[in-house]
């Protein structure tokens, strides 16, 4: 079995999926920085697809770029919400964004 990544944004300030976020995905080496994936919320905050495919799946160092400004709306605090990990196995990797206008916060989910 390869690996795979999910995500999902939940806007913890109003209660519900955060639909509309625009995510971008990247593999870090050094100091290359490739992207490797896009994609936009649902109706329920999660990807249509897995954001990285099992058959994409490598282990290294990635980052998940969460571009919540827009959705925040008018002069907002945050802006992109840049999420750094590694994934070293080949398992399924679940990284959600909880999100408010102030702060967010992230976990490694299942």
């Amino acid at each position: 079995m390869a690996g795979y990544l999910t995500t999902h944004v939940l806007d913890t300030a109003r209660g519900c999926p955060a639909k509309g976020i625009e995510i971008v995905l990247y593999r870090l080496a050094g100091e290359t920085r490739e992207e490797i994936a896009r994609a936009v919320t649902n109706d329920d905050g999660r990807t249509d697809a897995p954001i990285l495919a099992e058959t994409a799946f490598a282990t290294g160092t990635y980052e998940l770029l969460f571009r919540a400004g827009p959705y925040l709306g008018d002069a907002p605090f945050l802006g992109d919400i840049p999420i750094r990990f590694t994934m070293d196995a080949a398992a399924h990797y679940h990284v959600p964004l909880l999100l408010s206008p102030y702060g967010y916060s992230t976990y490694r989910g299942s």
